[in-house]
């Protein structure tokens, strides 16, 4: 027996049989339905004043029975059925109205919501009978707000028209643009979201941050999507019918990911994982994707690993019932515990022992710092916004040769060089991982080995990147971190960076107003000022010391 989806309550036995036949037969593959399955389907919706509506694969196989009410049906989840950007669902559905309305909607929504390969309705006359069946379909390339192509009905006893052949068509056609619009095997393709309350300005300045930060993930990027409200939705952050609306345009466009520039709270992501078909995820799971990515050294990806799993851990949640099933043998505490209770059993084994390797690393680091203070040789730390240019001015001033790329998070692991002043001073100098805005604190708190580098600087260097017109905010975040971190008593000096991209009035206003010295980190003929104030720094420190 085919299983049938919804209340059932009310029904005769003699119904539910009937039912159950209604599941054994089978559809040409030319047809929407069947002119005789299409007769019994709304004589048997008039008897028990319900919309029932049948799921049917290509093969012409029913594979569901939807039993509704009298003015709405609903469609179980799908999550059997895969879909991909040039792909369709592989169902149709067709359901009954017990008048003679046509496709609501609702029956257009779940269409392009659930791509099914048709939707169908079966409007009945006063006497049960079929009157009409009216029915619609994807249409690729259409705009997104109607991405469907309403057709003209047809008669009950004449409802042939080659759906195989159709449904073959829609995918090719989705194939191709797939492939006009770039679209590569394996590349993600991302829709960026933020739903805001506060200054529409703030908003997109974030934006703006999160596309780089995705270019730096190498994902593709199809639109943004900004969304004003005066309160955000606790459920789905934004509201229902416009979520449904974005996942709607991002099947639409061959997206793989949404990624909302908001921090998405556990209820939130389960929510909105039940109602997308589209994978999720938010501003702070991003930021651990690209550590993650960028990850060279053990300590680097012990503490990555160890961030994304305190992040994963209250997030765990499976759209899929089967990770509901009792499970026992290797690997279950006992027949009692489910597969997601396991996930989450191992997720916490694995922090605990990755907490135990961060506190070695912590040990052997500090073991380090303290063979450096006896050789007495002063730190300076490079500290600024990722992709300020921190690493460019290590390599300027030492001579080295420590990745640089003009982009967000090139470096995650700490790199210390030499550096010998003209007056015969010899310090250590050590760049750090760039900070950036609302930084997660599961990062801080797993970077904490390689943070604690600056708790022994004598001397911070905050590089800011003058040419960015968010360097106000960019100061303003790395400050509020540094405080903290309880580091705002160590000195430091402002380096004012690229200013080669800067117009030489609004420069000096900024060395003014900034009290900073401006470089650019790509011309060493630049550098002097800064050597020499870095040097003056060091010997007033030993000054002082003395």
């Amino acid at each position: 027996m085919k299983e049938i989806f919804g209340n059932l309550l009310g029904l005769k036995a003699s119904q539910i049989r009937r039912l159950e036949n209604l599941s054994r037969r089978r559809v040409p593959p030319q047809d929407i339905i069947s002119h005789e399955l299409c007769r019994d389907l709304c004589a048997l919706s008039a008897e028990t004043s319900r919309q029932i509506g049948l799921l049917i694969d290509r093969s012409g196989r029913i594979v569901q029975i939807l039993m509704g009410e009298v003015d709405r049906i609903v469609i179980p989840d799908l999550k059997d059925y895969r879909l991909a950007p040039d792909r369709l669902r592989g169902l149709r559905c067709i359901h009954t109205h017990l008048n003679e309305t046509p496709l609501t909607q609702d029956d257009l929504t779940d269409l392009a919501l659930l791509r099914l390969d048709l939707m169908a309705v079966v409007t009945m006359t006063g006497s049960g009978e079929p009157a009409l069946i009216h029915w619609a379909h994807i249409l690729p390339g259409a705009n997104e707000s109607s991405p469907y192509q309403i057709m003209d009905p047809i008669p009950p006893f004449r409802p042939e028209i080659d759906c195989l052949s159709l449904i073959q068509a829609l995918e090719a056609e989705l194939a191709r643009k797939k492939t006009d619009t770039g679209g590569q095997a394996g590349a993600e393709r991302a829709l960026l979201v933020s739903v805001f309350t506060g200054p529409r300005k703030d908003a997109v300045d974030s934006l703006d941050e999160l596309e780089e930060l995705t270019r730096t993930a190498n994902i593709s990027i199809i639109d943004t999507v900004l969304q004003q409200r005066k309160k955000a939705n606790p459920r789905f952050l934004m509201g229902s019918g416009k979520l449904d609306e974005l996942s709607i345009m991002a099947l639409h466009r061959g997206a793989t990911l949404i990624i909302f520039d908001q921090e998405l709270n556990p209820s939130q992501i389960r929510s909105i994982a039940d109602r997308t078909e589209i994978k999720v995820i938010d501003r702070t799971q991003l930021i651990l994707d690209i550590f993650a990515q960028r990850a060279q050294t053990r300590e680097g990806k012990l503490q990555v690993e160890l961030a994304q799993l305190k992040y994963i851990l209250p997030r765990l949640v499976t759209k899929d019932t089967a990770m509901s099933r009792l499970t026992g043998g290797i690997g279950g505490r006992g027949p009692g515990e489910t597969r997601l209770e396991i996930s989450r059993r191992r997720a916490r084994d694995r922090i605990r022992r990755l907490e135990q390797a961060v506190a070695t690393v912590q040990k052997n680091r500090s073991q380090q710092r303290s063979r450096r203070s006896k050789k007495g040789l002063p730190i300076i730390s490079i500290i600024g916004y990722t992709n300020a240019g921190k690493s460019t001015l290590l390599n300027q001033l030492t001579h080295s040769r420590v990745l640089a790329e003009n982009k967000l998070f090139a470096t995650l692991d700490p790199s210390s060089r030499r550096l010998r002043f003209p007056r015969d001073i010899e310090v250590i100098i050590t760049d750090t991982v760039g900070f950036i805005r609302d930084l997660p604190k599961e990062l801080m708190a797993a970077f904490r080995a390689t943070l604690e580098e600056l708790e022994n600087a004598d001397l911070l260097l905050h590089i800011i990147d003058i040419s960015n017109p968010r360097h106000p905010d960019q100061i303003r975040s790395v400050e509020t971190i540094l405080d903290e971190l309880n580091l705002c008593s160590i000195p430091m000096i402002r380096v004012l960076n690229k200013m080669d991209r800067v117009n030489p009035e609004i420069r000096k206003g900024l060395i003014r107003r900034l009290d900073g010295i401006a470089v650019s980190a790509l011309n060493r003929s630049t550098l002097k000022p800064l050597s020499e104030k870095m040097e003056a720094a060091v010997e007033h420190l030993y000054g002082n010391t003395a």
